[in-house]
């Protein structure tokens, strides 16, 4: 497999220069960096990179913005690094469209192995982000009546609720081809028709709406 190509987006040259040394030593190819959203934009336009590391705060314009700009211009997959206080920014890029949000602490394996996994085409979500993000979706929910969450869902194929299902359970496309037995791109398929019928930009922004309306 081509090892993924990988754009940096932080404001701080200290943390960029240790990403790239992480990535670049697990054999992943850091083509570019930049110290702003705007920065990141255009970069992203100009290399068109597989994967984008996105810091969410940054001087000008913000990860969230850009992340928006990136992923509706098709311009590469969005993966998010965040500290424990950023809740509400996660909440934003989450709707944003990033595909993956990992905690700042994280060591280089789990960072490597989650930039494979999002240029594969899945998630890579920390299990803490996960859970206070969607604490935040919930608390941003209107109340919904018990037991209605299911109607209140699009009209999915009982292929497309296993696929939903498994997404809900952090599953990869390589982990839903083989419970499901059916071939990746088959997966990916599934996956692209339920985020379309949820309205969902991401795996992240689907789990979050299916379980911000769950009573």
């Amino acid at each position: 497999m081509t090892a993924p190509t990988v754009l940096l987006a932080d404001d701080h040259g200290a943390i960029r220069a240790g990403l790239r040394i992480m990535l670049e030593a697990q054999g992943i190819t850091v083509v570019g960096e930049a110290a702003d959203g705007e920065v990141a934009v255009r970069n992203a336009a100009a290399l068109r990179p597989d994967v984008v590391l996105m810091d969410l705060r940054m001087p000008g314009r913000d990860g969230i913005s850009a992340t928006r700009e990136i992923v509706e211009r098709g311009l590469g997959d969005v993966l998010v690094l965040t500290s424990f206080d950023e809740d509400d920014l996660v909440f934003g890029a989450i709707r944003a469209g990033a595909v993956g949000f990992l905690l700042k602490t994280v060591d280089a394996p789990t960072l490597g192995q989650a930039v494979r996994a999002v240029a594969a085409g899945d998630g890579a979500l920390d299990a803490r982000v996960t859970r206070r993000a969607l604490a935040a979706v919930a608390e941003n929910t209107p109340p919904t009546v018990p037991g209605a969450r299911q109607a209140a869902l699009p009209d999915l194929t009982a292929r497309e609720q296993e696929v939903l299902d498994g997404i809900l359970q952090g599953w990869s496309n390589a982990q839903l081809a083989a419970r499901l037995r059916i071939s990746v791109p088959t997966v990916k398929t599934h996956v692209s028709n339920v985020l379309t019928k949820l309205g969902a930009r991401s795996r992240s922004h689907a789990a979050a709406l299916v379980r911000g309306g769950e009573d």
